[in-house]
């Protein structure tokens, strides 16, 4: 990571039974990067389903997209997907027990990486829930450009440029990496962008983020959240190509913003499915 880089686990609370390793959780955080956050959001330490698996709560760096990223064909510094699954997963399973049955849910550029890990590396995790996820990326190059622009970093150091190495956009994509998610259980969900019966009755449009809005597509004006409604578009086109290959994947579109609430609802409904791929 070039640099201190931090986890944090949620252990199980009694020895595992019969002495073998533990079933994991693997819980992706979104953009910012902030996986102390997602203990709180999702009161992972209060639920009792929990006390016999171990949750991974792996930090990423902002707008990290879980990925090694390019650096002008270079790469080094960040190599997120070298930390998460070159060190944490060896650690621990070293240190803490981890075993081998492995399950992944990610929350916006989280459910990207739980998509593309799954997708990429074959066998990691045996089914995987992305909540309103970036989850075609090269569908909308331009919201990478602003989202990184608007957190001070060069876009095109991530992938390079999404025309002259698209194939390394590709390469990370889980839309175009769909045919490997075949033989693993997916769900996918996204919200309209618009106000849904989770946020206020007060509820503010997100912050302007430059350059996001394409001016020859411009969101409708009920929209709250564009962030959202891309999200939205990239899961659907997504989950029918997934239909398209045969993928056992479940869906949920719902009216609402790019916002914890709806991600903490849709982990509620998909923990019950998660885990039972951990027997």
């Amino acid at each position: 990571m070039g640099g201190p880089a931090h986890l944090r686990l949620l252990t199980p609370d009694r020895p595992r039974r019969g002495g073998g390793p533990w079933p994991v959780l693997w819980m992706l955080p979104g953009g910012d990067g902030d996986h102390r956050a997602l203990l709180r959001r999702y009161s992972l330490d209060s639920r009792a389903e929990l006390r016999d698996v171990l949750v991974v709560m792996a930090w990423m760096p902002v707008f990290g997209f879980y990925s090694d990223w390019w650096n002008g064909g270079r790469g080094g510094p960040p190599a997120v997907a070298s930390y998460h699954l070159g060190e944490v997963l060896p650690f621990v399973e070293r240190e803490y027990g981890a075993g081998p049955l492995r399950v992944v849910a990610g929350e916006s550029m989280g459910g990207f990486g739980a998509l593309s890990y799954t997708a990429r590396y074959p066998g990691l995790f045996r089914a995987a829930a992305s909540y309103s996820g970036y989850v075609h990326p090269l569908r909308h190059p331009r919201a990478v450009r602003a989202g990184a622009t608007h957190v001070g970093l060069d876009w095109l150091a991530l992938w390079g440029d999404p025309v002259e190495q698209r194939g390394n956009w590709q390469a990370h994509d889980p839309y175009h990496l769909a045919e490997r998610l075949v033989g693993v259980p997916v769900h996918l969900s996204a919200g309209d962008g618009r106000a849904g019966p989770l946020n206020p009755p007060d509820a503010k449009p997100d912050p302007v983020i430059p350059g996001l809005e394409d001016p020859a597509h411009p969101f409708p004006e009920d929209v709250l959240s564009p962030t959202e409604a891309l999200m939205r578009e990239e899961t659907r086109l997504l989950a029918r190509r997934l239909v398209g290959h045969g993928a056992p994947v479940t869906t949920h579109f719902h009216s609402g913003t790019h916002d914890p609430v709806y991600w903490a609802r849709e982990f509620d409904r998909t923990l019950p499915g998660l885990l039972r791929h951990l027997e």
